[in-house]
């Protein structure tokens, strides 16, 4: 099978859509060694996928015309490498629906968030339409609990849609962290409204009222939005690589993430592979990826955050925790993740 994936995302330096893209491109490449996999973008980009045996770069656009990409240049691309499906990995397709095509709806939060920008903006105006006229044949959500909201906001039947979990990299282990410092609670994710570290700041500095431990906030800050100032304890460490985090997940207390919303929460899963305890929200998607293995605190409950938080320090306590992590953890793995998309690939080539 020749598959293009929307390259798109990999002309960003991080970000979650991103690393989706990377570790769905290399298990589709190391499960389908037969399968060409092309990486399809109007824009230029760089990654060390393009070193693997079955992974092409498409061309771009080759004409003023084909700057129109997903009018007419994906049009072109597609005939000219003869692609079997297209893969939208960031809620878009073609809109001309001239093969089948497959697109993933991370979550619905461009249609939670009216300020979250131009590109949520043509989201919101443009996704509806493909999928309401069938340019998408197929409809991937990371969850079951976004796949319901995908059929009830759409009305797309419930056989165009498919739950199909991501995962953690294999690279994210847990490893021995030597004491350095104070002791600290990790988060990571971008900084932004609905990942509520209004709650988590209040939460931790009504701990440390009484204990000397500290917050490190890992992640880029979302453009037009305020990053927390400067206090004593409270450490914005930006955007990290992915070398890194494994340490800093290693040496937590607890990983804590109190977002209000989320389509997956991939930083729990990869805080649970590391052996981190995790303290979360119950936002639904958050639950069904944790299945009882974290602690869960409602997301706007800053009480409850310290109690939980406070509890932590309970050396026992995060030992039965990251026990649990790891046994969730073991439940997904990439090439599970890719094997079942190949699955929805294979059903929208059946549809089409």
């Amino acid at each position: 099978m020749r598959i293009a994936l929307d390259a798109t995302p990999l002309t960003e330096p991080t970000g979650g859509v991103r690393r989706y893209t990377e570790e769905l491109a290399r298990a589709l490449s190391a499960c389908y060694p037969n399968d060409e996999i092309w990486l399809v973008s109007d824009q230029p980009f760089e990654s060390d996928l393009l070193q693997l045996p079955n992974v092409r770069r498409g061309l771009g656009p080759q004409s003023p015309l084909a700057r129109k990409w997903w009018l007419w240049g994906i049009r072109r691309e597609l005939s000219r490498i003869g692609a079997d499906v297209f893969h939208g990995v960031d809620f878009s397709v073609p809109y001309l629906p001239l093969r089948p095509s497959v697109m993933t709806v991370h979550d619905l939060s461009p249609w939670r968030e009216e300020s979250m920008g131009a590109a949520s903006h043509r989201v919101r105006r443009r996704t509806p339409f493909l999928i309401g006229l069938g340019a998408a044949t197929m409809v991937i959500t990371p969850t079951r609990a976004i796949r319901e909201e995908v059929i009830a906001r759409f009305r797309v039947h419930p056989d165009r849609t498919a739950a199909v979990p991501l995962a953690a990299p294999e690279r994210f282990k847990s490893v021995a962290a030597l004491p350095h410092g104070e002791p600290f609670f990790l988060y990571v994710g971008t900084i932004e409204p609905r990942k509520n570290i209004a709650v988590l700041i209040d939460a931790w500095r009504e701990l440390r009222r009484r204990e000397k431990v500290d917050l490190w906030l890992a992640g880029r800050v979302r453009n037009g939005f305020e990053a927390p100032r400067y206090e004593p304890g409270l450490r914005m460490l930006g955007a990290v690589e992915d070398e890194m985090l494994p340490q800093l997940y290693s040496r937590a207390l607890a990983f804590v993430y109190p977002s209000a919303y989320e389509g997956f929460g991939l930083p729990v899963l990869e805080a649970m592979q590391c052996g981190a305890m995790v303290i979360a929200s119950r936002d639904p998607a958050i639950c069904e990826v944790a299945g009882g293995a974290a602690v869960q605190v409602d997301a706007g409950d800053a009480a409850g955050w310290a109690q939980a938080m406070r509890a932590a320090l309970d050396e026992e306590a995060r030992r039965r925790w990251r026990e649990r992590s790891l046994e969730r953890a073991a439940h997904f793995s990439w090439e599970q993740t890719a094997r079942r998309t190949h699955e929805v690939y294979e059903e929208a080539r059946r549809r089409f």
